[in-house]
């Protein structure tokens, strides 16, 4: 009897506790949905999350890699049972429960393409000769054009059991949002175009000023000093070897600053005592990435804008440090110096064939790194130019 009574009190014990560890996890996922917060807020997130996932994927245009890794996101985001993606003339993508059949989405796709506008389809696979409902048991679909301005460059459609409103304007977006990913894929090619037509400025304008007066340089040694002209004739040669190379938009401060080496070479060759030059260089920036081409223009543009009108020595100074996260490099001629109105003037583009060079590094820089890093030039009549650069040390998307 006593030996029952203690059963049935461990049996009750046991319940007891059982029954407070279920309430304190319950009380614990009560607690933790509402740390997620309500319902639509975690489907907003959720959303949210899956487009970030797709998004890498079609950041390079529309193309049938970048599609099919793309296609399971988007599938999620709209709840169907299949994906495709289609551009204007072949199917991109298929992801779901069923094998692609190209055919098909391609004869659902033509007349969204044809007409531009979102299309509902019942009972697609009708649209196919000999296709098979029983083993395809899903009957509806809708296709959204992905219009990147007033091209229709694609569709995104939705199958499913049964196709509401709510899957249509589901589509709607997702086919828009495509469209924004293809665009700033668009936007980002024609940068890359910009940046090159911009160093290829540069090095129209390196070509006919520098090269003239390099070469005649050259040539007033040639019969005084044969040794010396042989050694401009190679330093004329690596510079413009590298100034006009064909490959990388990045290069390093340790690579420009063998350019500039050379360039300041042979201008020391044309000016001769009249040019002298300083150097404070930290060896910690030698490897930071910088723009192809945006401190020899600079450099340039101290000799001939500062130092050619200057009577008598100009002293050009070029330093580079560590600051942190960034690197700093400054270049300071103590020559004639320029208006501040004129200046922004140059740096706004409203003057022709004038400080082209300062103009230009400052627009790559900014198109590059965003506008807090464009140059800050500090200059006034007869006090000479202060023109600091700053760039981020870790850059992992910009590559030599």
């Amino acid at each position: 009897m006593f030996s029952t009574a203690v059963d049935i009190a461990l049996i009750v014990a046991i319940a007891a506790v059982t029954v407070a560890v279920i309430a304190l996890i319950g009380f614990k996922l009560a607690r933790s949905s509402r740390d997620l917060g309500s319902e639509a807020e975690l489907a907003t997130y959720t959303t949210l999350h899956t487009a970030g996932l797709a998004a890498p994927f079609l950041r390079t245009g529309l193309s049938p890699a970048g599609a099919g890794k793309a296609a399971r996101y988007l599938r999620e985001m709209l709840g169907s049972s299949d994906l495709v993606i289609t551009d204007e003339s072949s199917m991109l993508a298929w992801e779901g429960t069923h094998g692609p059949r190209e055919e098909e989405a391609m004869a659902l796709a033509r007349k969204v393409l044809d007409s531009g506008r979102t299309q509902v389809f019942r009972k697609p696979r009708l649209a196919v000769p000999g296709a098979d409902l029983r083993e395809n048991p899903e009957t509806e679909a809708v296709f959204s054009p992905i219009q990147v301005q007033d091209r229709v460059v694609g569709t995104v459609g939705a199958y499913t059991e049964h196709v509401g409103a709510s899957l249509v304007r589901a589509a709607n977006e997702v086919a828009g949002w495509v469209a924004t990913q293809i665009e700033l894929a668009e936007l980002d090619a024609s940068r890359t175009l910009l940046m090159e037509a911009e160093v290829r400025a540069l090095r129209a304008q390196i070509s006919p000023h520098f090269i003239y007066n390099s070469l005649n340089a050259i040539a007033s040694y040639i019969l005084t000093d044969p040794v010396r002209a042989r050694e401009l004739v190679i330093e004329f040669a690596d510079f413009t070897r590298y100034s006009f190379r064909r490959h990388g938009d990045f290069t390093t401060v340790a690579e420009e600053l063998t350019s500039i080496d050379r360039y300041l070479l042979l201008e020391r060759a044309r000016f001769g005592e009249r040019l002298k030059v300083s150097l404070q260089i930290g060896p910690e920036v030698l490897s930071t990435v910088i723009p192809f081409l945006s401190l020899q223009p600079l450099v340039e543009n101290a000799v001939r804008h500062g130092l050619e009108a200057k009577e008598g020595t100009g002293h050009i100074t070029i330093t580079a440090h560590d600051a942190g996260a960034y690197a700093v490099v400054t270049i300071e001629d103590d020559g004639v110096g320029m208006d501040p109105e004129h200046l922004r003037q140059v740096l706004a583009g409203h003057t022709e064939g004038d400080h082209v060079g300062l103009r230009n590094v400052d627009s790559r820089l900014r198109q590059v790194y965003g506008d807090e890093h464009g140059l800050v030039v500090e200059t006034a009549p007869g006090q000479g130019t202060l023109i600091t650069m700053r760039v981020p040390k870790f850059q992992p998307d910009n590559l030599v």
